[in-house]
């Protein structure tokens, strides 16, 4: 079974023997994403997929504004408890520069139309059934958030999701905006 596939768990999403000795041989090559997932300090890696509008969604597109870069799945409890923040979050603060990409890991399209059809949002939603997304930035598991400076570069990471996650993840979204 896919790790992406997999129901939702509080210990970090484990890879086959083949994708960790793909990350070990490719990842230092690359310079982009620890085993662990992608490091603060990073460049934010390239999205390239259409949303579910049909529009593309490319890093290049989102530079000069805050972006959250958020991976889930439908099966995951937490998602569902963080997309409605998420989405306030977005609706508060896009007026001034902040954009918010929420990359479902589900395989099949169709469970993450479900998923927003029962917790809707107004950001754009990609759906990598290939998982070419969430191989670049290695999400240690669902929901894990990525928020990026206005060049490019992810400056916090969060992995899962709690109530009291919040009011950290807004804190740091207003920095950035703020330009610290």
């Amino acid at each position: 079974m896919n790790p992406m596939d997999r129901p939702p768990s509080k210990t970090p999403m484990r890879q086959g023997p083949r994708a960790l000795l793909a990350a070990i041989v490719l990842v230092p090559a690359l310079g982009v994403a620890t085993a662990a997932g992608l490091d603060r300090g990073a460049r934010a890696p390239e999205i390239g997929l259409n949303d579910l509008n049909g529009r593309a969604v490319r890093m290049s597109s989102l530079r000069g504004n805050v972006v959250v870069i958020d991976f889930w799945a439908s099966w995951c409890g937490p998602c569902r408890q963080e997309m409605p923040v998420l989405n306030g979050l977005y609706r508060r603060y896009r007026s001034q520069g902040l954009r918010v990409v929420g990359v479902s890991v589900d395989r099949n399209v169709g469970n993450a139309r479900q998923f927003l059809r029962r917790t809707p949002v107004s950001f754009p939603i990609v759906v990598d059934t290939g998982h070419q997304v969430a191989n670049r930035y290695a999400p240690p598991r669902m929901p894990s958030s990525y928020i990026v400076d206005r060049h490019g570069v992810v400056r916090y990471v969060h992995e899962g999701f709690r109530s009291g996650d919040a009011g950290v993840i807004e804190r740091q979204i207003q920095a950035l905006l703020r330009g610290r």
